[in-house]
């Protein structure tokens, strides 16, 4: 598998809730990999919450954080990074997504509501229809999560370790084998 990656980084892309960080981190074991998970590295840099950036600063101020790190990013290789949810929404973004292998973890919404229902971690859940407003978020995201180069359906059954097998096995599908490069390349 890194003989057919060759460093490029994998970035995972979903919904809050679909295990971007919890895949990425077996998947970074398992390619011998760096794990990075951009809602980390933003908390860190701009020593707040992500809850305190949108109550202080508002979600616009926020997705220039996230497009910052990620520029920062993906001038690193052999990484796995987990995104935030709505990493896809500025065209900016898909720029640097696109140095490396985008991966969509494809949930449903209701396996996404299990999974965030307790958690009062994220300000956009803060409504009072959470449910709802999952939906409303993956109508708006999906074409732009439909932009990656693996879609893998997440089935309610599944174990992170199930995901993060399903996502190596289909990566070969989407690289192109080394020796079908023209010489040079």
């Amino acid at each position: 598998m890194n003989s057919l990656l060759k460093g490029i980084n994998l970035y995972l892309v979903a919904m809050p809730g679909a295990g971007k960080t919890t895949v990425g981190r077996l998947l970074a074991k398992q390619l011998g990999y760096g794990f990075i998970d951009t809602d980390e590295v933003i908390v860190q840099a701009a020593g707040q919450s992500i809850s305190q950036i949108f109550a202080e600063q508002g979600e616009a101020e926020f997705r220039l954080l996230e497009s910052k790190v990620l520029a920062q990013i993906c001038a690193i290789q052999k990484l796995v990074v987990a995104t935030g949810g709505g990493i896809v929404l500025l065209r900016e973004n898909w720029s640097y997504l696109h140095h490396g292998l985008v991966v969509w973890l494809d949930a449903a919404v209701d396996i996404l509501y299990c999974r965030l229902a307790q958690d009062t971690t994220r300000p956009l859940l803060q409504q009072t229809d959470p449910k709802a407003k999952l939906r409303s978020l993956l109508e708006q995201r999906q074409p732009l999560y439909a932009q990656a180069d693996l879609r893998i359906p997440i089935r309610e059954e599944e174990t992170p370790e199930d995901i993060s097998t399903r996502v190596l096995e289909a990566i070969p599908s989407v690289l192109k084998k080394p020796d079908s490069l023209p010489n040079g390349y």
